[in-house]
């Protein structure tokens, strides 16, 4: 089931997928010229290769665990926790079991 885009005053449930994780699919949650809000999930094993942004990014994980790495250090990243990066900064990650991220980048003008 796909999530429509968030409309200005709308409310998006962002809560753990739970049993719904395996079947679910990343989708962009919001998306304006400066912001863009992302609820990325990733099966057991799936990296992300080093890549960078070109705004500030924050991470929160919502449920299961991912090894990010940033300034050549990996580090769990768990349900309940937030990680934030300047624009930029190379990273990468690789998901050790199933998991759903709430990304969130502000975007520079243009």
């Amino acid at each position: 089931m796909a999530i429509p885009h968030a409309q200005p005053g709308g409310i998006i449930d962002v809560r753990p997928l739970g049993t719904a994780l395996e079947s679910s699919q990343t989708s962009v949650l919001l998306k304006t010229d400066h912001l863009e809000v992302i609820r990325l999930v990733l099966p057991t094993g799936k990296e992300i290769a080093p890549h960078k942004a070109r705004g500030e990014v924050t991470v929160h994980c919502l449920e299961g665990k991912v090894d990010f790495t940033v300034h050549d250090k990996t580090e769990p990243l768990t349900a309940g926790q937030l990680l934030y990066l300047l624009p930029g900064e190379i990273h990468s990650l690789k998901c050790l079991e199933a998991a759903s991220l709430l990304v969130t980048l502000v975007l520079p003008p243009a």
